[in-house]
């Protein structure tokens, strides 16, 4: 029960990682407003979760625009007294090459990935400050943020300004209580890659990732709590890679790794 008496957002939990972070996040015991776009999605995200009456709120909202954003946060505040957590999960993906990237694809990418994610943290920020009693914010950027990819132009670049951005934010609100981090993941097995990932695919990155595996939105939703948890009260502008080692590893060969694909 690390988090008793939190309430949190989590923006995108509607299904996959954030789903799993809502659901750990019940599991510690804060209240919950699984945020989604899709407003069907979250309504049937937050039946499933068989949670205690009024411990879970869905919400639609469009990160991307700034009075959907706003009324979200004013109807988590309404409801639940406050927001003491923010995850800024929401976003989309993209795999198109830098040569055949269009302005139009560059703008949703980076509106809603960098631009909706600043959004989302700067009102729930103002909410924590106006409570006056701290908060965590974690953002979700990646490991596509923090090297160079196939067909991460847009995606790459709007994850790594959401490390920076990240940094900013934990200088300009320590001092209200507010602390700021990121979590990059690496592959993650999510209903996306299960239908996006052919073999090929699968084979490039068990051949990069020393744990020869992809991770699980749980293992993400963990370290989301840890994060989000008083045990984390002095890890501040930090990037947390969870990621099965595929950031830190070099030349790796031998009889478990697989063959790269070709």
């Amino acid at each position: 029960m690390r988090l008793n008496g939190k309430a949190a957002i989590v923006t995108g939990s509607a299904r996959g990682i954030g789903l799993a972070v809502a659901r750990a996040f019940l599991r510690e015991g804060a209240a919950v407003v699984i945020a989604d776009i899709n407003i069907d999605g979250a309504r049937e995200a937050a039946a499933g979760l068989g949670a205690a009456e009024g411990k879970v709120l869905p919400l639609a909202v469009n990160v991307a625009d700034q009075a959907s954003v706003q009324a979200m946060v004013d109807a988590t505040v309404a409801t639940f007294g406050g927001v003491d957590i923010l995850v800024n999960n929401a976003g989309v993906g993209g795999n198109t090459p830098f040569l055949e990237t269009s302005l139009a694809d560059w703008n949703r990418i980076v509106g809603i990935n960098l631009t909706g994610a600043f959004l989302v943290a700067q009102a729930c920020a103002r909410a924590m400050v106006a409570g006056g009693r701290g908060g965590k914010i974690v953002n979700i950027a990646s490991l596509s943020g923090q090297r160079g990819g196939n067909g991460r132009a847009a995606y790459g670049s709007a994850k790594a300004g959401l490390e920076l951005l990240t940094k900013v934010m934990a200088v300009e609100l320590a001092e209200h209580g507010i602390n700021v981090n990121n979590i990059a993941p690496g592959a993650i097995e999510t209903e996306m890659a299960k239908f996006a990932h052919d073999a090929a695919t699968r084979a490039a990155y068990n051949y990069l990732i020393p744990m020869v595996r992809y991770g699980t939105p749980e293992e993400i939703a963990d370290a989301a709590v840890f994060l989000c948890s008083d045990e984390a009260r002095y890890v501040h502008g930090h990037t947390l890679n969870v990621d099965g080692g595929f950031r830190a590893a070099g030349l790796m060969f031998g009889d478990r790794k697989p063959a790269p694909a070709v």
